[in-house]
């Protein structure tokens, strides 16, 4: 009996081959966009370490620092977002402002979970507190952003309108005013957290690493082919 190779194109490992492949060079684009997206963050956020804050208003732009006086917001109402900040996991305090231009939700800070203690809460309490911070724009959720507690107070997603229904606010502004100053100065554990200690910027290295895998998956395939049709 004679043995013949069989010379039949590899069509299911051609298939294999294009979906691995349209999956790479997909992840590798994605990394292009996050680098656009990252390097336009750090200009704004560059431009913003020396700029003065100016009195807010309903058209504030995301990433300005911009004063706001809050009556009571010492000892307001808060809710609490799931947050992770140096390595620690903890909660940021956020509570509502109102203002005759519309209620402004502020992150006082942040608060590791190591403690248990929270600020006092007292809604009589009007004692204005004037705040500088920077304006930021809520998260969107992802499929693995766990769901949000209201009835316990405890969120999960930066989102104005969820967190402003736990507060009992409804269409509050659509930008955070994050804390630069602290509203409980005698409470060293709230920390004013605007914006993230590190920002790292390695996109570019990853959408490399998947273009390079992409290259190297494609020259593997093509000395597959050529050693067949050579044999």
């Amino acid at each position: 009996m004679t043995v013949q190779s069989d010379r039949r194109f590899p069509i299911g490992l051609t298939v294999a081959t294009a979906i691995s492949l349209a999956i790479l060079c997909g992840l590798g684009a994605w990394q292009m966009q996050r680098l656009a997206w990252k390097q336009d963050l750090l200009t704004r956020i560059a431009a913003l370490q020396g700029a003065a804050a100016t009195p807010w208003t309903p058209k504030s732009a995301e990433f300005t620092r911009v004063t706001l006086t809050c009556p009571g917001l010492a000892k307001a109402p808060f809710v609490q977002l799931y947050a992770i900040r140096d390595g620690k996991a903890g909660e940021r305090i956020i509570s509502a402002c109102p203002t005759p231009q519309g209620t402004v939700l502020i992150d006082r800070g942040f608060v590791a979970d190591t403690i248990s203690a929270r600020p006092p809460v007292d809604a009589a309490d009007r004692t204005p507190v004037a705040v500088i911070g920077v304006l930021r724009a809520g998260d969107a959720r992802s499929f693995v952003t766990p769901p949000d507690q209201p009835q316990k107070g405890q969120f999960f997603a930066r989102d104005a309108a969820a967190i402003g229904a736990g507060l009992n606010v409804s269409n509050p502004a659509p930008l955070f005013l994050m804390a630069e100053t602290s509203t409980n100065p005698e409470w060293a554990a709230l920390e004013p957290a605007p914006l993230p200690a590190e920002i790292s910027n390695r996109h570019l290295e990853y959408a490399l690493t998947w273009f390079g895998l992409a290259a190297t998956l494609a020259c593997v395939y093509a000395a597959m082919l050529w050693r067949r049709r050579r044999d």
